[in-house]
């Protein structure tokens, strides 16, 4: 005796009780809000606002402003300071995003990460 498919009210057939594909195109979904989710709430934790930026620069950025923040010299992630105002700090963050610290004496404080064109926008002489 041969065993008769089913047809489930998705479209899809098979022989259980409930249509496995959507089961598991349902799980992978879910697992993938979560990681969403668990993504958008790392970025509470950032001391600037990084949500706008691509994955890679995001990583790399909370990486130095964790080196930052355990008292390490801008200076070893190639930072420099800009001409017009001394008081300001530019560090690479990848080729085209720069990451800006305001230096208050033995403090420095992440202003923004920006694209490299804006960033050769707001410095005057260029």
């Amino acid at each position: 005796m041969s065993r008769r498919k089913k047809l489930f009210p998705c479209g899809h057939k098979g022989y259980g009780q409930r249509c496995h594909r959507c089961d598991q195109a349902q799980v992978a979904w879910e697992r993938k809000k979560q990681e969403k989710n668990a993504w958008e709430d790392k970025f509470d934790k950032d001391p600037i606002d990084l949500r706008t930026l691509p994955r890679n620069v995001v990583f790399k950025a909370r990486k130095i402003l964790k080196e930052l923040a355990n008292r390490k010299n801008y200076r070893e992630f190639h930072g420099k300071r800009l001409r017009h105002d001394r008081f300001v700090i530019s560090i690479p963050v990848t080729r085209h995003y720069r990451l800006i610290c305001r230096d208050q004496g033995n403090l420095l404080v992440p202003e923004a990460v920006i694209s490299h064109e804006e960033y050769n926008v707001c410095k005057p002489g260029h």
